[in-house]
């Protein structure tokens, strides 16, 4: 089978992201992978059971501004959080 492509039907699309389900040696690869993959305008909402902080400095040193970082939830168990491909 054919890998299909993304299309990116719309530029506010929201792809959601669910972390809890990946082995955790490959979640960060999967993670640079899904936000390499938006275009600009797109949002991967990333779900997650814990607060992801070694994560989001990474994502601010390898992407800057072109990727912004909004939490919709944040509570124990419970970590939601918007990535907004900027540029």
């Amino acid at each position: 089978m054919a890998n299909q492509p993304h299309l990116h039907l719309r530029p506010d699309q929201l792809y959601p992201f669910d972390a809890r389900g990946i082995a955790k040696r490959f979640r960060h690869a999967a993670i640079f992978g899904a936000l390499d993959a938006l275009v600009p305008g797109e949002t991967m909402r990333f779900v997650n059971d814990h607060d992801p902080l070694p994560l989001l400095d990474q994502l601010r040193q390898r992407y800057g501004e072109a990727v912004s970082i909004n939490y919709v939830q944040r509570e124990p168990g419970q970590i939601v959080i918007d990535f907004v491909r900027e540029a």
